[in-house]
C-alpha cells in the first residue's frame, strides 16, 4: 500500500514546507479525507506545534524513515475555508513571507493554541417534570426561588444573562437543582432569525449618494473607489450596499483602521440590522475573537467589522467587502508577516468574484491613480450629505507670535467663543504624553533614550520618561545628569501638557483626552465617545485616533496645533500623510446643521503645499504629489521594496545588505528598469540597541521584482551571515524608516 505524505506549513522564520507521515494510529482511508486548511499537532526539534495542512502527496522531500509522524489532528474540520488559504498562500508569495507565519496570523489566537473552532456553548436552565408540576404558592418563603420557578413557567429556559436582566442570582438556582425543579444543560446558543433584515429605516440619499449607489453591482467582482468628502454620507452608502447584500442572503466584511472607531461603527450597524453583528479586533479577549471568527464562518454573523487581521474572517456567504478609511497607514502591517489588508481586500474579492468598495475623503494617491487609469471604478461624493456645509478654514500664522503653551491668542479666543456658544471644540495635537522631550536650562542636556537615536518623551500620568520607539521607561531625574542644575524644562507640546493648559484656561468646561494612554481600557473610547455624544459643552485633545472617521455632530471649531509636520519629512510619502491628517482632522467640524470652523496654526503659511491645500483642496495636492512622484520614479509608478537588516554590530547589518545587493545585480543589473539604493542607514539608525540598515529595490514592472526577491530570499536564508543579523523583507513598504 502506497505511503501519503503531509505537506505542512509551521510557524517558523524559515521559508519553506515540511514533509511529515501521517498519525501512527490513523487508518490511510482516514488520512485520504484529510482536507488542506486542517490543523496538525506536530512534533518540530523538541516542541509540539500547530500545523496546517497544504496537501496530501505520494513523495517526499526526504526518506521516509527521516520523516516523524504527526501527533494528530486537532480538528477534522479545516480551519482554513479554501478562499482563505488560498489568499494566505498568495499572500506569503507575494510579500515573501514564511508561509507559516502567514497562516498563524490568519488564525484567531486560540486555534494557534491548538484549540477546536467551536460555536460556545452557555448554561441554560429549565424546569424538570417535578418544577412544571409544583403547585402555585410553594415556595412562599422563598420569594426569589419563587419568581424564578415563575419565570420559568412562560418560557422553555433561561439564560444568564436572561437571570441578570430578570436580577435573578445564580445562587438562587443551586437550592432548586438539589430539590430536582430545575435542571442545568449546555447548550449553543445562535441569534433568532429575523424576518427582516432591518431594524431602522434607511435615510433618504440625495440624488449624488443615489447615483453612487446604484453603480455598485451587487453580482460580480469590481473594485470601486468612493471619493467622498468628509461628512458626505460614505456610511451610508456602505449601510444600504450592505442592506442589499443581505437581502440576497449574503454576508458584509467590513474594514476599518482603528479598533477606537469600533465601538461607533458597531452601533450604527447594529442600529440598522436586525442581523448579528459582530466585530474583530485586538481589544477582545481570545474567547470573544474566536466566537466571532466562527459566527462569520458558520454564517450566523451576517456583517462582520473588524481591523486589519480581519481580512482573513472566513465567511460561509460572502456578498461584499467595504474598506473605510482606505488611505490609512495603519492597514499595512509593520512587522512579521507585512502584508496590506487593502490590497489583500482587492485580491480577496477578485477570488470570490463580490465586490469591493474602497472609501476615502483623501485617497491613498496608489488608488487615485488605479482610478485614473481605469482598474477601479470612481465614484464621488463632493458635497456633505443634509444641511451640513464644509467647514471655513483658516491658516494662521503664529510666526513671532506669543503663544501660550502652544495656542496663539486668537486660537484661545475663538475657542472661548464656541464655548459660550455651548457647543464642542476638537484640539488636534499629535504627540502623546506632557512634552516631547526634556532639556536642561543651563546646559543644554537632553533626555536621549539610551537604546534609541530618538528623545525620550516626558509623561506626567504617571510622572516618567518614555521612549516611544522601543518602550524603554525610566523616572524623571530631579537634577540634570551632566551639570546636576535643577533647570530641567519640558521642551514642546504633548497631549498631556495641553490639557493641562487647558484646563487652567476654562476650568467650568469639560477636558477630554484622547490618545493611546488615556484609551488602554477596554471600554475607555466608548466611555469617552459616549460623554462627547451626550452634548455637553467640552473640549476633545487627543492625536490623530480623533481623525479616523469620528461623527461628532456637536463639534464646530477644530484646532491644529502644528500644521507644519509632514512638510519637512524624509518620507517621499511624508506630504501626502500630512495632507490627509489635515482634512481629515478638518472634517470633524460642522457635520451637523451649526457651521463648523477649522484653525490651522502654521510656521509656513506660505509653503505651495500648505498654499495648495488649503486654497485648492486635497485633490489639487495630490495632482501635484503624483506628478513628483511621476518625475522621481516612485510609487505609484513604480514598485518598491526594502530589504532590511539589524546587529548590534552595525557592520554586521552593512556588510549583510552589501552582499545581498552583489548577489542580486548579478541577476538583476542596475539599469532604467531596475535600480538599487544603499545599503543606507535607516531614518534612526539605532533602535532597541540595534543598529538598523536598508537595501532599496526600484522596478518599473512587478513581476521582474518579484522573481528577483524570491531567488534572493532563497539565497539569503543559506548565507552564514544571515544567521548573524535580522532580516527581513517588506514588499511596497509604507513607511521608509
Amino acid at each position: 500500500m502506497p505511503t501519503v505524505f503531509l505537506q505542512v506549513a509551521i510557524p517558523t522564520p524559515l521559508r519553506r514546507r515540511f514533509d511529515y507521515l501521517p498519525p501512527v494510529d490513523m487508518p490511510l482511508e482516514q488520512v485520504a479525507l484529510l482536507r488542506p486548511g486542517t490543523l496538525l499537532r506536530l512534533p518540530f526539534g523538541h516542541q509540539e506545534v500547530v500545523g496546517v495542512l497544504l496537501s496530501l502527496h505520494q513523495e517526499a522531500s526526504v526518506a521516509a524513515n527521516q520523516l516523524r509522524h504527526a501527533l494528530g489532528v486537532i480538528d477534522e474540520l479545516p480551519a482554513f475555508m479554501p478562499d482563505v488559504l488560498a489568499l494566505c498562500l498568495w499572500a506569503a508569495d507575494y510579500y515573501q513571507s514564511p508561509v507559516g507565519e502567514a497562516l498563524h496570523t490568519a488564525l484567531p489566537a486560540l486555534l494557534r493554541q491548538g484549540e477546536m473552532a467551536r460555536l460556545r456553548t452557555e448554561p441554560i436552565y429549565h424546569l424538570t417534570t417535578a418544577g412544571k408540576g409544583l403547585p402555585a404558592g410553594s415556595l412562599k418563603r422563598a420569594p426569589r426561588q419563587a419568581a424564578l420557578l415563575a419565570a420559568l413557567q412562560d418560557t422553555p429556559y433561561l439564560t444568564r444573562a436572561d437571570l441578570q436582566i430578570l436580577d435573578i442570582p445564580t445562587t438562587t438556582i443551586k437550592p432548586l437543582m438539589k430539590k430536582g425543579l430545575v435542571a442545568c444543560s449546555e447548550q449553543v446558543l445562535t441569534p433568532e432569525s429575523t424576518q427582516t433584515t432591518l431594524r431602522e429605516q434607511p435615510l433618504i440619499l440625495n440624488p449624488e449618494q443615489a447615483e453612487v449607489l446604484e453603480k455598485i453591482n451587487l453580482d460580480q467582482f469590481q473594485v470601486s473607489l468612493l471619493d467622498g468628502a468628509t461628512g458626505s454620507g460614505k456610511t451610508e452608502i456602505y449601510l444600504q450596499a450592505i442592506a442589499r447584500t443581505l437581502a440576497q442572503g449574503k454576508q458584509a466584511l467590513v474594514l476599518i483602521p482603528e479598533i477606537g472607531l469600533t465601538p461607533q461603527t458597531l452601533q450604527r450597524f447594529q442600529r440598522r440590522f436586525a442581523v448579528p453583528v459582530v466585530a474583530l479586533h485586538s481589544g477582545l479577549n481570545d474567547r470573544e475573537r474566536l466566537d466571532a471568527w466562527v459566527q462569520a464562518r458558520e454564517g450566523i454573523a451576517r456583517v462582520v467589522i473588524g481591523t486589519r487581521s480581519a481580512i482573513f474572517t472566513p465567511l460561509k456567504e460572502p456578498g461584499i467587502i467595504i474598506v473605510d478609511e482606505e488611505h490609512d497607514n495603519s492597514f499595512k502591517q509593520q512587522d512579521g508577516f507585512r502584508y496590506s489588508a487593502r490590497d489583500l481586500a482587492v485580491m480577496r474579492a477578485s477570488q470570490l468574484k463580490i465586490p469591493l468598495l474602497l472609501g476615502s475623503a483623501t485617497p491613498a494617491l496608489e488608488s487615485l491613480n488605479n482610478a485614473q487609469q481605469g482598474r477601479y471604478q470612481y465614484l464621488r461624493l463632493t458635497r456633505r450629505a443634509g444641511s451640513a456645509v464644509p467647514p471655513s478654514i483658516q491658516l494662521l500664522d503664529i510666526r513671532a507670535q506669543p503663544l501660550h503653551e502652544g495656542f496663539a491668542q486668537d486660537t484661545l479666543k475663538a475657542i472661548a467663543l464656541e464655548i459660550q456658544a455651548r457647543h464642542q471644540v476638537l484640539i488636534f495635537i499629535n504627540r502623546r504624553g506632557y512634552a516631547p522631550t526634556l532639556q536642561c536650562h543651563d546646559c543644554g542636556w537632553l533626555a536621549n533614550c539610551n537604546h534609541c537615536d530618538a528623545r525620550m518623551t516626558v509623561h506626567q500620568q504617571p510622572r516618567h520618561l518614555h521612549c516611544h520607539h522601543c518602550d524603554h521607561q525610566r523616572p524623571l531625574p530631579s537634577r540634570c545628569p551632566s551639570c546636576h542644575s535643577h533647570q530641567l524644562q519640558p521642551l514642546g507640546q504633548g497631549t498631556e501638557r495641553s490639557e493641562e493648559a487647558l484646563r487652567q484656561l476654562f476650568p467650568q468646561t469639560r477636558i477630554l483626552r484622547v490618545d493611546r494612554d488615556s484609551t488602554r481600557g477596554k471600554h475607555a473610547m466608548h466611555r469617552l465617545l459616549d460623554e462627547v455624544q451626550s452634548g455637553e459643552p467640552c473640549i476633545l485633545v487627543g492625536t490623530q485616533m480623533l481623525a479616523k472617521g469620528h461623527h461628532f455632530p456637536l463639534v464646530t471649531l477644530v484646532v491644529i496645533i502644528d500644521a507644519d509636520a509632514g512638510l519637512f519629512s524624509a518620507d517621499f510619502r511624508g506630504p501626502e500623510r500630512m495632507g490627509q491628517l489635515l482634512l481629515q482632522v478638518a472634517g470633524r467640524a460642522g457635520r451637523a446643521d451649526k457651521p463648523g470652523t477649522v484653525i490651522l496654526q502654521s510656521h509656513h503659511t506660505e509653503h505651495p503645499l500648505v498654499q495648495t491645500l488649503m486654497l485648492q483642496g486635497y485633490h489639487a495636492l495630490a495632482e501635484l504629489l503624483l506628478h513628483e512622484r511621476r518625475i522621481t520614479q516612485l510609487p505609484p509608478y513604480r514598485h518598491l521594496a526594502l530589504l532590511r537588516a539589524e546587529s548590534k554590530r552595525p557592520e554586521l547589518a552593512v556588510e549583510f545588505l552589501r552582499l545581498a545587493r552583489a548577489q542580486a545585480e548579478q541577476w538583476q543589473p542596475s539599469s532604467h528598469h531596475f535600480s538599487y539604493l544603499g545599503p543606507l542607514p535607516a531614518m534612526m539608525e539605532k533602535r532597541g540597541d540595534r543598529f538598523r540598515y536598508q537595501l532599496q529595490f526600484n522596478s518599473a514592472q512587478r513581476k521582474p521584482l518579484q522573481q528577483l526577491l524570491a531567488q534572493l530570499t532563497a539565497q539569503l536564508e543559506n548565507e552564514a551571515l544571515g544567521k548573524r543579523v535580522r532580516w527581513s523583507i517588506d514588499v511596497d513598504p509604507q513607511e521608509m524608516n
